[in-house]
């Protein structure tokens, strides 16, 4: 055996992970930081202390949200029931949407590569991006106050979660029931709906139940823009300074997505 080529290699390999160990180290050391002056910038320059006050004020503030007002239990019926159909409602809408934008956002079956997939990928991050409170400003200024708002903006912010997760689904099934349906002359819609669609039909499903829990908590807040729900209330109480009503309804919100929770785990249970 070559004794001084094995012992060469050896101390390549060393020195090579004392680099890569050294880099990392480094990296995280800059992370690190780059943490302390966001801290610096964002919270100790830029927050008024003096108003905050001491531990006494603070606890003083807090205060006034106890105990919680229950005279307003028997206003959070509607409010309730306006936050699940808008989330429920808001979550169908975005299904809806979403097939066309999967549809041009799958690289293995939109119908023009070069055109449409950038197009899919745009309209997907076009929704990530803006986020459901813009969303719903946004539409109340176009159709007004109430629940409508509310359901248009759950169903545009879930349009790109939805999309971007089933086309990535799309992307990663099975090739070999497509290639069957090819080899017998199977046409374009038929290797959609008999290769791909069942394939990807319990992530879809899974998908959406997981979308209608993420809804559930943004339909909570869509009133405090004006669009419906417990978070319309929160604003009612919030200018009648009303703040143990606040915390009822917060509460409210609480279990409302405590239930939600449940509901979807066990349906994603049942799907998957």
């Amino acid at each position: 055996m070559n004794q001084p080529g094995i012992q060469k290699r050896l101390e390549e390999v060393i020195a090579l992970r004392k680099r890569s160990k050294a880099i990392r180290y480094s990296f995280y050391f800059l992370l690190f930081i780059l943490v302390l002056y966001s801290i610096k910038i964002t919270v100790i320059e830029d927050t008024d202390w003096e108003r905050i006050g001491g531990l006494g004020m603070v606890a003083k503030a807090v205060g006034r949200f106890l105990p919680p007002d229950l005279s307003v239990v028997q206003y959070l019926l509607r409010p309730t029931i306006e936050t699940i159909m808008i989330a429920c409602l808001g979550t169908i809408l975005a299904v809806v949407l979403s097939l066309p934008v999967i549809w041009l956002g799958a690289h293995n079956i939109t119908p023009f590569f070069a055109v449409t997939y950038p197009l899919g990928r745009i309209l997907m991050t076009l929704s990530r991006s803006i986020n459901e409170i813009v969303w719903a400003l946004i539409f109340v200024a176009v159709v007004g106050l109430g629940a409508f708002p509310g359901i248009l903006a759950v169903a545009m912010r879930s349009v790109g979660f939805v999309a971007k997760t089933t086309a990535e689904a799309i992307e990663d099934v099975n090739t070999r029931p497509i290639e069957a349906i090819k080899a017998v002359g199977g046409s374009r819609f038929q290797i959609i709906r008999y290769g791909i669609i069942p394939q990807i039909t319990p992530i879809f499903i899974s998908i959406v139940i997981f979308q209608w829990d993420i809804n559930i908590r943004r339909a909570s807040i869509m009133g405090l823009v004006g669009a419906g729900g417990l978070g319309l209330t929160i604003q009612r109480q919030l200018l009648m300074y009303n703040y143990g009503g606040v915390t009822t309804v917060i509460f409210a919100m609480l279990i409302l997505i405590g239930i939600g929770e449940v509901i979807s785990y066990y349906a994603r249970r049942a799907v998957i």
